[in-house]
């Protein structure tokens, strides 16, 4: 019997933000919970987060916020994610992300965003159910 191909995820932080403790932490929760995990480090654009999503076949894009760019930054991965043709890749958000500026990210296509003291057990279990799986 094939193995089963993990959950390959992008870890990203777009925009200045300078802090990523929060998203390292979780990109090891992640590979603990048996995903391969991919983190792009910091300052990152929206393009260059979707050139990773496209170049390492991703299933899932997670971005962290701390600097308040969400509003631009996470549609915009978005909106190039499914000009590239990966409208089947999982957008999940987190950080300092206000609750009223939720409804309007989840409109563009962020499927959660997860705030601090989110058990990350919810957070892996979220992306396990909702993932759309290439094997």
């Amino acid at each position: 019997m094939a193995q089963e191909r993990k959950i390959k995820i992008i870890v990203a932080k777009p925009g200045l933000d300078g802090h990523d403790r929060g998203a390292k932490l979780l990109a090891r929760i992640f590979a603990e919970a048996g995903m391969e995990v991919v983190y792009t480090g910091l300052r990152q654009t929206p393009e260059m987060i979707v050139e990773t999503a496209l170049q390492e076949d991703a299933d899932v894009v997670g971005l962290s916020s701390l600097s308040g760019v969400h509003m631009y930054f996470f549609p915009r991965v978005v909106q190039l994610l499914r000009e590239k043709g990966l409208d089947d890749v999982l957008v999940v958000g987190g950080g300092i992300i206000p609750s009223e500026d939720i409804p309007e990210l989840k409109k563009a296509g962020v499927a959660e965003i997860f705030g601090p003291g989110t058990p990350t057990a919810k957070i892996v279990e979220f992306i396990k159910q909702n993932v759309r799986r290439r094997d």
